[in-house]
């Protein structure tokens, strides 16, 4: 969910929150407070919700074990000289997980 769709949504709840605290209580300060707790609860509850997501992301990320890396570029220097591609001449690109 995009931060926007999130922002519209919590001011909608927060809204329909406010007046139907302000019809049951009729105070306009109590009605303030709650709302702003309310608003702090919904707040880290995403922020729960979105750091969950993000673990989830991580930890299924598969890792490639070195005998499987180790295997491909010893299979790469054993191919005949008319099946090598361009591509295997290169050394690989600088990026972040060169470093």
């Amino acid at each position: 969910m995009s931060f926007l769709l999130f922002l519209r949504g919590l001011i909608i709840v927060l809204l329909a929150f406010a007046i139907g605290t302000y019809l049951l209580t009729g105070s306009l300060w109590s009605t303030f407070v709650q709302t702003v707790i309310c608003g702090i609860l919904i707040q880290i509850g995403y922020f729960v919700a979105v750091m969950l997501l993000v673990w989830r992301a991580v930890s299924k990320e598969p890792e490639i074990p070195k005998t499987h890396i180790a295997r491909d570029e010893s299979e790469r220097e054993q191919r005949p000289s008319h099946l090598v591609t361009k591509s295997d001449h290169f050394p690989p690109r600088r990026g972040r997980s060169a470093r």
